[in-house]
């Protein structure tokens, strides 16, 4: 019998990993742009890095996350976000300066599967560590809108202030008092959180409080936050991003603190529609033993966007048949100086006729078939036709395909 994967986890392959390839390249190319270099962090960390960093009692830690115990008796935890660890390793290298990393790789939740959310999932985020302008917020939020609208994913993009320290405690008051006169319509779940952590409801699905009577944080905001938030609004004002604020707006992890964000898909379901989300943890390097550190950010399923934008398949550049006595090993000198030039080109590494080989050409949607018959190669584009020598191909390559265009 076969072994299965795993529930909740799977395999992304061809011919639908050429758009996750697609995608996860431009997010490399544009987080760059933006000035946020790589950083990779370890898959499977202390445990307690989240129980301090995104919260013992959080459902995240209590429920959802993969923890085991090593030889030694160590308890480690698969990460189930990316932004402890960035700050962890931040810490770790001295916690000074200002550290622009973005990051790209699996996450690992115990959660029911469905549409757009798996066990292991891939996320792709940045961490802008070292500063508290609300000039950094906007910089994320604007490297969210544009590679969002790059991939092709409609949405919406909400905005909220959570506060900080010196004005979110008169809240937090008011609406533990709130919801526990709403104790009957919240879920199972919820109902013991209430004391801990009421915004945490805020965030389910499940739980149906009268948001009527739910106290705004906007009514609670000290000076500065009020301040910080303005800012933010005039920045992505002047960028022309069009935004709404939410006053229910919390995000599920809770190292949150003044601005927050999510964007929403406009064409999957309200239960799946968020495909990226973040904001500011100005207090979360304090809580992993730090000192006090500003820092924001944001993280994105790519599960979840290509549900809201799967795009089209793409297909090789050239595809190479050979003709008479043209092997493999031939097909792949023709090969080389057109990969040099930067094409997706394939071939027939086994024997086939001529006629098997145009079908292959077909099944991988190339644009060109380059028909090889000794000395030359004749590049077909439908009925054009054109003759190529080996010292001609890369040329050929660099001026037939150009990247802004390429499909």
């Amino acid at each position: 019998m076969i072994i299965r994967s795993p529930k909740g986890t799977g395999v992304i392959g061809p011919p639908r990993s050429a758009r996750w390839r697609e995608v996860l390249a431009l997010w490399e190319d544009l987080s760059g742009v933006y000035g946020y270099e790589l950083i990779v962090t370890p898959v499977f960390e202390f445990t307690e890095l989240f129980e301090r960093g995104v919260g013992e009692t959080n459902e995240v830690v209590t429920k959802q996350m993969y923890t085991f115990a090593d030889r030694r008796g160590r308890s480690l935890s698969l990460r189930p976000e990316g932004t402890a660890g960035v700050m962890r390793a931040y810490l770790a290298q001295g916690g000074t300066g200002r550290w622009k990393v973005a990051y790209s790789g699996p996450m690992f939740r115990y959660e029911q599967p469905q549409g757009g959310r798996r066990r292991q999932f891939w996320q792709i985020g940045v961490e802008c560590v070292g500063s508290s302008s609300a000039a950094a917020d906007v910089e994320v939020i604007a490297l969210a809108e544009e590679f969002l609208s790059a991939v092709g994913v409609e949405n919406q993009l909400l905005i909220n202030s959570l506060g900080d320290g010196e004005c979110r405690g008169a809240h937090l008051e008011d609406m533990k008092a709130a919801m526990a006169r709403s104790i009957a319509d919240l879920c199972s779940s919820h109902r013991d959180v209430v004391e801990l952590n009421p915004l945490r409801i805020l965030d389910c699905k499940l739980c149906r409080p009268d948001h009527e009577t739910l106290p705004d944080i906007a009514e609670y905001w000290c000076g500065p936050c009020r301040d910080h938030f303005g800012e933010v609004r005039q920045g992505l004002d002047d960028l022309g991003i069009a935004y709404r604020r939410s006053s229910r707006l919390v995000r599920g992890l809770d190292y949150y603190s003044r601005t927050t964000f999510e964007y929403v898909s406009t064409t999957l379901e309200t239960s799946q529609s968020t495909v990226l989300g973040g904001g500011r943890y100005d207090g979360l390097a304090e809580t992993l033993g730090g000192r006090p550190v500003p820092g924001v950010g944001f993280a994105g399923g790519i599960d979840r966007m290509l549900m809201a934008a799967p795009g089209e398949s793409v297909g090789m550049d050239v595809f190479l048949v050979g003709e008479k006595e043209i092997t493999a090993f031939d097909l792949m000198e023709w090969a080389a100086p057109l990969r040099r030039a930067g094409l997706r080109v394939a071939f027939e590494l086994d024997p086939r006729s001529v006629k098997a080989q145009f079908k292959a050409a077909t099944r991988s949607s190339a644009r060109y078939v380059g028909v090889v018959s000794g000395v030359e190669l004749e590049m077909r584009e439908g009925r054009n036709r054109q003759t190529l020598g080996p010292e001609d191909l890369e040329k050929w390559g660099m001026k037939a395909f150009d990247p802004e265009t390429r499909p």
